[in-house]
């Protein structure tokens, strides 16, 4: 039996660590958001396939919640002292995996190819597929108008008021066909969003409509996990996004955001239980994930919110 997850950054890649410990290695399919990729001083980034390769690898900085343990930083100095652009931090250990990724993409190779080749070298086992190939850029229309998703995330520190959010170039991308190919598996268990952000990690896979219909054809249950606790997003903007969207910053908005869609989905269990919805049922789990252990308890409550099967009152 095989489990899919949908996964951005930080908050998913926790979980997607959570579930490689419980399952066995060829068990395991990640799909990985790459709406945030982007060009910077002639290198390739991908924030959120780097953040899920460094924490099966071992290798995540615990203290920051991004990048890699033990980092250096002379990279960062040396360019700063040529008055280059120091917005976008580079720790040297960090480095490396850009030189390599752009190095293998100027040769030719797919950044399914070039990731596969870096976690095979870094003993990750689960097979970890970027959402596509072909480029789409995370778009986000604010107060000081259209800003690339880099730009309001890391430049203007997420300071700027959204209004609207688009995903340039998502509508006519190729889906990664090892993906489609794990979400039609007759042997697939479940499916997992990841409890990363709605709107900048989650929602750029399913703008990619040969996913999307690829998950509204799927036979096996579709769990999604919040965000959201206590009213407040564990990292990152979620919360402030939502404010600004006018969304009811709480687990249950996220779950509406994702309903006909999903078939279960997990709240806090310090949370209050959310109103009843057609075709999803709520399951209660602590779902911070501190330590180790955390990620393993949560990555199980995922796996038995799949025991009752699909939608409309089965789960």
């Amino acid at each position: 039996m095989t489990v899919v997850a949908l996964s951005g950054g930080v908050g998913g890649a926790k979980l997607v660590d959570g579930l490689a410990r419980v399952l066995a290695p060829d068990e395991l399919t990640v799909i990985i958001n790459t709406g945030d990729d982007f060009r910077h001083l002639g290198l390739w980034i991908s924030p959120d396939i780097d953040s899920v390769l460094y924490a099966l690898a071992g290798l995540s900085d615990p203290l920051r919640g991004w990048g890699r343990r033990d980092e250096s930083w002379k990279f960062m100095e040396a360019i700063r002292g040529l008055g280059g652009p120091d917005w976008f931090m580079l720790g040297d250990s960090d480095l490396a995996m850009h030189v390599q990724r752009t190095h293998r993409l100027s040769e030719g190779s797919s950044l399914t190819q070039v990731t596969a080749g870096i976690a095979r070298v870094l003993g990750v086992r689960a097979r970890l597929l970027p959402m596509s190939d072909d480029p789409i850029a995370t778009q986000l229309q604010t107060d000081e108008g259209w800003l690339n998703f880099q730009d309001y995330f890391v430049r203007r520190r997420c300071l700027p008021a959204i209004r609207d959010i688009r995903f340039d170039g998502a509508a006519t991308a190729r889906a990664q066909p090892e993906a489609l190919e794990a979400l039609a598996d007759s042997q697939l268990r479940l499916v997992v969003i990841c409890p990363s952000n709605p709107f900048l990690s989650v929602e750029p896979i399913l703008a990619i409509p040969a996913i999307r219909a690829a998950l509204t054809r799927c036979a096996a249950p579709i769990v999604a996990v919040t965000p959201i606790i206590g009213g407040q997003a564990v990292k990152g903007p979620t919360a402030k996004i939502m404010q600004e969207l006018g969304l009811e910053i709480s687990g249950e908005a996220v779950a509406r955001r994702y309903a006909g869609l999903i078939d279960a989905f997990i709240v806090d269990q310090s949370d209050p239980a959310p109103a009843a919805m057609e075709g999803v049922r709520f399951i209660k789990a602590q779902t911070r994930m501190d330590r180790t252990q955390d990620r393993e308890e949560l990555a199980r409550a995922v796996l038995a919110g799949a025991a009752h099967g699909k939608k409309s009152g089965t789960i």
